[in-house]
């Protein structure tokens, strides 16, 4: 698929991506509702009798895992003609099955309101790798304290975030040895919509 977003002024990419959003048939409202219910289930989930949230207290990596896989899976369960997770390496996180311009590759981070990809997005896909380019949903959430205290409330969903990213918007580390990609500000301003925020995040 060509660039949605070539040739356009900047100041056009925020309409686009409303309208790209409005064309996608996972609609706001069930990715926000989605999210938040996979998020309780894995404060409700334990190990034999360790209870995570309480006994537990995952790395942001184990969470930003779990958030993927779940959110795949829910989407899947609930409409398995549409939806299926993706495991083959050219396969986004979730795969439409109906038309692959609508999977979505889904990122999550223990950043505030930053979401990071690897060296690899910044450059084109090969035809043997899934696309860098497509619609994204990102997930800011608060991680755990190293030592919480006694009766500590559970970490929370900072932001979600629905859109689409070209591989173009990654910019990678500018040290060789550099392994991290990031967003530009007008990426989040312009090619991701907020469809969800902690209140606090607000003022």
């Amino acid at each position: 698929m060509s660039s949605p977003y070539d040739g356009k002024p900047e100041d056009e990419w925020k309409n686009i991506t409303t309208q790209l959003i409005n064309d996608h048939p996972l609609k706001s409202d069930q990715i926000v509702e989605t999210i938040l219910e996979v998020w309780d289930w894995i404060f409700e989930s334990k190990i034999g009798s360790f209870i995570i949230g309480r006994d537990i207290l995952p790395s942001p990596q184990i969470m930003s895992f779990l958030l993927h896989e779940l959110i795949a899976l829910k989407l899947t369960h609930d409409d398995p003609s549409l939806w299926k997770k993706g495991v083959n390496s050219d396969e986004k996180d979730l795969v439409c099955l109906t038309n692959d311009m609508f999977s979505i590759e889904i990122k999550a981070s223990s950043d505030k309101k930053h979401v990071f990809g690897n060296r690899s997005y910044a450059q084109p896909s090969s035809t043997s790798r899934k696309s860098k380019s497509g619609y994204y949903l990102t997930i800011n959430f608060q991680k755990f304290p190293q030592q919480p205290p006694v009766g500590h409330e559970r970490p929370k969903i900072n932001m979600i975030r629905f859109g689409y990213i070209e591989h173009t918007d990654w910019i990678p580390q500018g040290s060789p040895s550099g392994q991290q990609s990031r967003l530009s500000p007008s990426v989040y301003e312009n090619k991701l919509c907020i469809l969800y925020q902690l209140e606090s995040l607000k003022k």
